[in-house]
C-alpha cells in the first residue's frame, strides 16, 4: 500500500507539473502519510525537480520573466525563514504545522475559486506577502502552490504564460532548497535517493498525460473533490 500511494503521488507531480495545477496539496499528504512529515520533503524535492525540469523543457518558451523576478527574491526570503524555523522542529509539531499549512491552503483555494480575480491586488505588500508565504510553507512542507497561484491570477498573464513562469519559479526555489535539505535537515540522503529513482517513472507518465490533456482539462467538480479529499487527508494526518 504504501509503494502503491508513493507512485500514484508521483503520478499526480507528473501531471501537476505539465500544467493541471490544484494536485500539489494531494501530492504531499499522500507522501507525508506514507513516509512521515519532514522526511517526506527532502524524498519529494528531488522529485520536483525532476518534475521542474520536465515542465521547464516544455514550457520554457512561455516564461514571463518580468514577473519571476518580481516575485523571486520575495520567495527566496521566505525559504530561508522556513529553513531556520523547520530545522528545530520535532517531528510531532512539523507534521502539526504540515497539516495546519494544508488546510490553510485548501481554505485559500477554495476561496480563490469564488473571488472575483479583478479584485485581487497588485501592491508591494500583497507582492511581499504572497512570496514570504509561498517561500515558507514551499520549505516546510512543498507547499507553496497556493499562495503563488494568487500571485499569478493578479498578473492577469494567459493560462501557457502562467505554466511556464511558475515552472521557472519552483525549478529555481527547489535547487536553492536542495542544500539545507542535504546539510541543514539531512532530509535528502542515499536512502531517500534510492526511494526517488524507483517512482520517476510514474512522475515521466504523469506528466505525458497531463500534456495530452491540460488543454481540455476545465472540471470544478473534480477540483472540489480534490480539495474536499485533501483537507480529509490533512485532518487524518494531523490526528495520526
Amino acid at each position: 500500500m504504501s509503494l502503491f500511494l508513493s507512485i500514484a503521488a508521483s503520478f499526480i507531480l507528473g501531471m501537476s507539473k505539465s500544467g493541471l495545477k490544484g494536485m500539489g496539496i494531494v501530492i504531499v499528504t499522500l507522501m507525508a502519510l506514507v513516509h512521515g512529515a519532514k522526511a517526506s520533503t527532502g524524498i519529494l524535492l528531488p522529485l520536483l525537480i525532476f518534475a521542474d525540469i520536465l515542465a521547464v523543457s516544455y514550457y520554457n518558451r512561455h516564461a514571463q520573466w518580468k514577473y519571476l523576478l518580481k516575485f523571486l527574491p520575495w520567495m527566496i526570503t521566505g525559504v530561508v525563514l522556513g529553513a531556520l524555523v523547520g530545522k528545530a522542529l520535532p517531528e510531532a509539531i512539523f507534521k502539526r504545522g504540515m497539516s495546519i499549512i494544508i488546510l490553510v491552503s485548501v481554505i485559500i483555494m477554495i476561496a480563490w475559486e469564488r473571488y472575483d480575480t479583478n479584485r485581487i491586488p497588485d501592491k508591494l505588500w500583497f507582492l511581499s506577502s504572497m512570496g514570504l508565504s509561498a517561500g515558507f510553507t514551499t520549505m516546510i512542507g512543498n507547499l507553496a502552490g497556493a499562495f503563488s497561484n494568487i500571485f499569478f491570477l493578479a498578473t492577469r498573464i494567459p493560462k501557457n504564460e502562467f505554466i511556464g513562469t511558475a515552472a521557472w519559479l519552483y525549478f529555481i526555489v527547489n535547487l536553492f532548497k536542495l542544500p539545507f535539505h542535504i546539510i541543514s535537515w539531512k532530509t535528502v540522503n542515499m536512502n531517500s535517493l534510492i526511494i526517488d529513482l524507483k517512482l520517476i517513472p510514474a512522475i515521466m507518465v504523469g506528466f505525458l498525460v497531463g500534456v495530452k490533456i491540460v488543454k481540455k482539462f476545465e472540471n470544478n467538480q473534480y477540483r472540489k473533490f480534490i480539495l474536499i479529499m485533501t483537507a480529509i487527508g490533512a485532518i487524518v494526518m494531523l490526528i495520526r
